[in-house]
């Protein structure tokens, strides 16, 4: 359904539900939350009313799941056990004011700044609270992060690096399955309750998430390749160089259909487009960005072309805007781009009050 500003998009299963009930919050027993870095900003509106108070409305457990920007997005919602607004607005804040010193004849920042920067501006929100993330009395955190595996990928180097990658993409370019030579997906998961997913789509293992690494699993996370540095040896996590959760899971196309099994069987899925692409790697490969039976139960929501046309520089904010743009101009275009989410949230809101809702399908 597209309602002006947002757009409303369904598997099969979901649509059959909003039709018969319309959208209600308990209903709703995971978030999904993509890699995607600036574009999530988009988000912060959704983010404010979702977390602090629609979902709020029901009493069932809520799992969270997230990559890069999403993660952060989502351990801030986990954070925020009381005021949601004033976390997303810190959140995005620290997002939009973000800088990195780029040295005298060099074009980009190097790695190792970035990455101390980033780790500086995560410490600052989450040091001594990761307690308080792993506390909250409903939501339940999961990080994604891709490990390299044996060879060049399982430490980095300015050699083994570029090669392991360029081996990984061109795994991947024959089959997502091969690229799990190069990669495993390692979800930190919040010690209480499991990820309720099936994940046998692609190489994968879980482990605790914990106050000793959740601030780590975080920066890994966020840590992309040739951008920032790999985060090595998280604790309590198998040895090894810790990359971006985009890396294998770009948008978190993964098999959400074993909660259609329980009580709150739908996923709701705040993204900054339609398409669910599986892996960063598949970006150019538009035959993996369709839909599939993983989604039949998603329901996601998604800004519509009209109103990305109406934010600054008629686009999404990205990482480019780092280079192509002034400090002062991108953070001016950015901080309206997060004021203007806020029209996809008051849609969203006037949406979940109807008793039936058509979507389009997903």
């Amino acid at each position: 359904m597209s309602s002006g500003a947002l757009q409303i998009l369904a598997g099969p299963a979901a649509r059959a539900r909003l039709a018969e009930r319309g959208l209600r919050a308990e209903d709703v027993g995971l978030v999904p939350a993509a890699a995607g870095g600036p574009k999530g900003l988009i988000l912060n509106g959704l983010d404010r009313f979702v977390f602090g108070d629609w979902l709020p409305r029901g009493q069932q457990t809520v799992h969270l799941v997230g990559a890069s920007i999403g993660a952060w997005r989502m351990a801030t919602a986990a954070l925020a056990h009381r005021d949601v607004a004033e976390a997303f607005d810190a959140m995005a804040e620290a997002y939009v004011t973000q800088e990195y010193d780029v040295l005298p004849g060099e074009k980009r920042p190097r790695p190792e700044g970035v990455s101390r920067r980033f780790g500086e501006i995560l410490a600052a929100i989450f040091e001594g609270r990761e307690a308080d993330v792993l506390s909250h009395p409903r939501l339940r955190l999961h990080v994604v992060t891709s490990r390299g595996r044996a060879g060049l990928l399982a430490r980095e180097g300015r050699l083994r690096t570029p090669l392991g990658y360029l081996g990984a993409f061109a795994a991947n370019a024959v089959s997502r399955p091969l690229l799990g030579r190069f990669l495993e997906r390692v979800v930190f998961s919040d010690p209480r309750d499991r990820l309720p997913l099936r994940l046998n789509d692609f190489t994968s293992r879980e482990v605790h998430l914990s106050r000793a690494n959740l601030r780590a699993a975080l920066l890994a996370s966020c840590s992309i390749p040739f951008w920032l540095q790999a985060q090595h040896d998280l604790p309590g996590a198998p040895r090894g160089a810790y990359w971006d959760g985009g890396i294998t899971d770009y948008h978190l196309h993964l098999d959400y259909r074993a909660l259609q099994a329980s009580g709150h069987p739908l996923v709701l899925y705040p993204h900054f487009q339609r398409q669910v692409v599986p892996g960063w790697l598949d970006k150019a490969l538009k035959h993996r960005h369709r839909s599939t039976a993983f989604l039949d139960n998603v329901v996601l929501l998604c800004p519509s072309p009209q109103w990305i046309a109406s934010l600054p520089g008629a686009k999404l904010p990205d990482r480019n805007d780092f280079m192509a743009l002034e400090p002062q101009e991108r953070r001016r275009r950015w901080r309206v781009a997060v004021a203007e989410s806020q029209r996809l949230a008051d849609e969203f809101a006037a949406l979940t009050a109807r008793d039936t809702l058509h979507a389009l399908p997903l």
